[in-house]
């Protein structure tokens, strides 16, 4: 199997250079979900819930099976009649579902896991430029939203949700390796624009002010805490986190040694 699979933006997928992602929506539904899970089998009852909800007609079984075999067709067209591999070898029949099979490292979503775990690994031990290098590598594999043009039913919209917060994650983990190499002024410019879209996201806060703070703009730091305060309490009538507050006694209070030492990234 040569199937390339991206999930992290526009849905593809390519079988030898030639590309097999249906046109119709729910296929593409069952190969996003496929493909997040490529190598396990998925149950077909789980299948099923991604397309139709809890509102699964009599015929759904028929109808899914019609859309695995609007696939192979399609991952057929791609093999080109090689005799050594058939559509059924690359999406498999199982005892209750279905598993599309891929060779390692084909499905960029399973390779920015495996890059952000061993980036945070790095992390862990202290080991910050590795991490840095490693969870840069695993946030450029990013083009976008996950799956931005394939319609998410209940199934795939937890699997979107989950995969934004590991990229998030993932980001603010890299920032903070960033910062713990001094990069302090060449993170505030990402770290603006970052503050600005999640106004609400205090980890974010918080690395602009240290880093603000370190390239000589205390002042700044505080105008970001106060956006930041103004958003909570507008928005849902919350003051900052007890770890926020700290932070802001100390750029009041000029305290270097608490910026040198922040809580390490979860």
């Amino acid at each position: 199997m040569h199937m390339e699979i991206k999930v992290l933006g526009a849905l593809a997928a390519h079988e030898r250079g030639v590309p097999v992602v249906p046109t119709a929506a729910k296929p593409r539904q069952l190969l996003a979900l496929l493909a997040l899970h490529a190598d396990r089998v998925v149950a077909v009852p789980t299948l099923m819930e991604e397309i139709w909800g809890q509102n699964v007609p009599r015929s759904a079984s028929t109808t899914l099976q019609t859309y695995i075999l609007q696939l192979r067709r399609k991952i057929a067209a791609a093999l080109a009649g090689d005799p050594l591999l058939d559509a059924k070898d690359v999406l498999v029949t199982r005892l209750g579902g279905y598993m599309l099979r891929v060779q390692p490292g084909q499905v960029d979503a399973h390779e920015f896991e495996r890059l952000s775990d061993s980036g945070r690994t790095a992390f862990e031990l202290g080991d910050h430029r590795t991490a840095s290098d490693l969870l840069r590598r695993a946030l450029a594999l990013w083009q976008g939203p996950a799956l931005v043009d394939v319609p998410a039913g209940a199934v795939l919209e937890l699997e979107v949700l989950r995969l934004n917060e590991e990229r998030t994650t993932a980001l603010e983990r890299r920032i903070e390796a960033d910062l713990r190499l001094g990069r302090h002024a060449e993170v505030v410019p990402e770290l603006r624009v970052l503050a600005a879209r999640h106004p609400l996201h205090e980890g974010f806060c918080a690395q602009l002010m240290r880093a603000l703070h370190r390239t000589g703009g205390s002042w700044r730091a505080l105008e970001a805490y106060q956006r930041l305060r103004g958003s909570l309490v507008r928005e849902l009538g919350l003051e900052p986190s007890a770890a926020l507050q700290e932070l802001h006694q100390a750029v009041l209070a000029g305290d270097p040694d608490h910026m040198l030492h922040p809580a390490a990234a979860d």
